[in-house]
């Protein structure tokens, strides 16, 4: 054995110090190493049934609107399958529901972090295995990576472009270096990542989603049947390699699962009163309120149900394009925006249940609902004259009114702001000084929207404003939504417990004329993109809620939007046949937990007599 050399030895204690202050692998991560809720172990997640019989199917509505052109969702171009994310590919590590942002090992077997966070490790579980036994490697992890950042949706570039090189280490280990340490979200989003089978998809056509023809992938569901653009059925795998793991034990009940695609969200909920599928997720409150009306809504045969209560609520707004001149005059969008009477909407055609938005960042602790404090006003001072003065003075409350439908108030107040805009009325209008009246259109695919914003038009219109409201079927409506071709839309932001790169892609200024972006407003603003990188770059926990307080503030008081609403959870109608967790998840509906119980519905009182008997047996046993 041959020993080192007196002058290599320095060299290798210092390699042994640094190797010795890295990180030990672990089984899960969390966005500032704070200790996760599942400890190294554990036996299930707390919001299933890990006793779940397997089995009987589950039919459901696609969350997208339209037909799907393809499978895969992970590029921009036309409409994919949500579901194939997770479904049929297995990530590197889970995220779980009952928690802030927290991710436990799946494919990754184990994962270390740098303590400078410069890099991020993965080993690989040595049982993970595409459904045709092929062994998922660290290669297939690369080429995965490799692949979305070149051909995959604009979003992969954006939230990986602080991703240095990819190193793999051996067949079951791979490294993640990074260009910088401040990007606190991207460890747990790299550990988000589907794995993509390299021997399979490299003599396929990635970039066009990979058209109809089912995938081969490593996930607890295989596609069994595609009926192109309508539906698809997914089918269990019974041998499915990550079964048993703890992240997966009570979950995937189903043996077959159905997503049903509609074109129009009324032919969807007639559709499902029919009993034609089992579940919808319903996206309007009118509709959610009355549409279900029905015998079986009285016996409780059709369920409704606002689910996950405590979860984050989408952010819903009708979103100003600021490329139109009319537009970037804030005043103009401030005037606008006292005019949409929610009051009197949601008591008039939402039965009072909706919860008017006041943030971004709705239902959680990163809305700015206090005056800014001491530390959140270091982040803001250096912006004074560059923001609204109101952000340093005034909690943002949306304009209110009694709900009578008389806004007189409102409009005189909306005149004077328009007045100070330059414009004045002529004759029935309100005009410039080139004489253009205050026109705009609303563009919207969505059958019944109408009804919301009929009342707003009339309001416009008694003060001289013309409001054209164009409804355009939904392949117009996402080609249009790509090139900006529209004055006003209504569109949500996703809200999460701790937000990171994504934030480029709703808000940032590299993103507002790309078309695989989702800036809407076309929001182009040097101090929004310097809020969202000290947020992105928050080394603690309370460091990166001021910063979302912060850049909440400027987002509500610049008057991007007009804010809209949001539920009192997950609006969820579903026929009676399925189990459903005792414990169920806090940030989701998670419907992967639930199972069958009867292959038909049941009325609520079937229901409670077979729950009763089946704890009988329970006790017997």
């Amino acid at each position: 054995m041959r020993l080192p050399s007196l002058t290599t030895l320095p060299a290798l204690l210092l390699l042994l110090i640094l190797q010795s202050v890295d990180a030990s692998p672990q089984h899960a991560l969390t966005v500032y190493a704070e200790a996760p809720k599942y400890p190294a172990g554990f036996n299930h997640f707390d919001y299933v049934n890990p006793l779940a019989p397997k089995g009987g199917s589950m039919r459901r509505s696609a969350l997208e609107l339209g037909q799907f052109d393809h499978i895969l969702p992970y590029i921009d171009k036309g409409i994919g399958i949500t579901e194939v994310d997770g479904w049929i590919y297995s990530p590197l590590a889970v995220r779980s529901q009952d928690e802030p942002y927290t991710v436990y090992g799946q494919v990754a077997e184990k994962m270390e972090r740098a303590d400078d966070g410069l890099w991020l490790r993965f080993y690989l579980d040595p049982r993970a295995r595409f459904a045709d036994g092929t062994p998922i490697t660290a290669q297939d992890v690369r080429y995965t990576f490799d692949l979305l950042m070149t051909q995959g949706s604009l979003r992969y570039r954006t939230q990986f472009a602080d991703v240095k090189d990819v190193q793999v280490e051996s067949e079951r280990q791979i490294r993640f270096n990074f260009k910088s340490n401040e990007n606190r979200t991207l460890p747990l989003d790299l550990a988000s990542l589907p794995v993509l089978p390299e021997h399979w998809w490299k003599t396929r056509d990635f970039a066009n989603g990979g058209g109809f023809e089912p995938p081969l992938g490593s996930g607890p569901y295989r596609v069994a049947k595609v009926d192109n653009g309508r539906s698809i059925t997914f089918e269990r795998e019974p041998n499915w390699w990550g079964k048993d793991l703890p992240v997966n034990r009570g979950r995937y009940n189903f043996d077959r699962f159905s997503i049903e695609f509609f074109g129009d969200t009324d032919v969807a909920r007639q559709v499902l009163r029919g009993g034609a599928y089992d579940y919808n997720r319903e996206f309007s409150a009118t509709a959610y309120s009355i549409g279900y009306d029905s015998p079986a809504l009285h016996d409780g045969r059709l369920q409704k149900a606002h689910l996950a209560q405590q979860s984050l609520q989408a952010a819903q707004g009708f979103v100003f394009n600021l490329q139109r001149p009319m537009f970037q005059d804030r005043r103009v969008r401030q005037a606008l925006s006292l005019l949409w009477d929610f009051e009197w909407s949601n008591r008039q055609m939402m039965r009072n249940m909706y919860i008017r938005q006041q943030s971004f960042f709705s239902n959680s602790p990163l809305a700015a609902r206090q005056l800014p404090d001491a530390d959140e006003l270091k982040i803001l001072e250096p912006l004074r004259g560059q923001i609204p003065d109101e952000v340093f003075t005034q909690v943002f409350e949306a304009p209110k009114t009694d709900g009578s439908g008389l806004i007189r108030d409102k409009q005189m107040q909306a005149l004077a702001l328009l007045a100070e805009a330059g414009w004045h009325p002529k004759g029935d209008q309100l005009v410039n000084a080139e004489g253009e009246p205050l026109s705009f259109t609303f563009l919207n695919s969505q059958n019944g929207f109408e009804r919301l914003l009929l009342p707003w038009k009339r309001t416009l219109a008694q003060i001289g404003i013309d409001l054209e409201i164009r409804r355009i079927d939904s392949s117009q409506y996402l080609n249009r939504l790509m090139a900006r071709d529209y004055d006003m839309i209504v569109t949500g932001y996703p809200v999460t417990p701790s937000p990171g790169m994504e934030l480029y892609n709703y808000f940032g200024s590299q993103g507002a004329s790309d078309p695989g972006s989702n800036n809407y407003m076309a929001l182009q603003s040097p101090v929004v993109d310097q809020l969202i990188t000290g947020l992105v770059k928050a080394e603690t926990q309370p460091d990166m809620v001021r910063h979302a307080h912060a850049l909440d503030r400027v987002l509500q008081w610049n008057y991007y939007w007009i804010p809209n609403y949001y539920p009192p959870g997950t609006s969820t109608v579903w026929w009676n046949r399925f189990g459903i967790p005792t414990v169920q998840a806090s940030n989701d509906e998670a419907i992967e937990s639930w199972w069958e119980v009867s292959p038909t519905a049941l009325t609520n009182q079937q229901m409670t007599a077979l729950k009763a008997r089946e704890h009988s047996n329970e006790a017997q046993q």
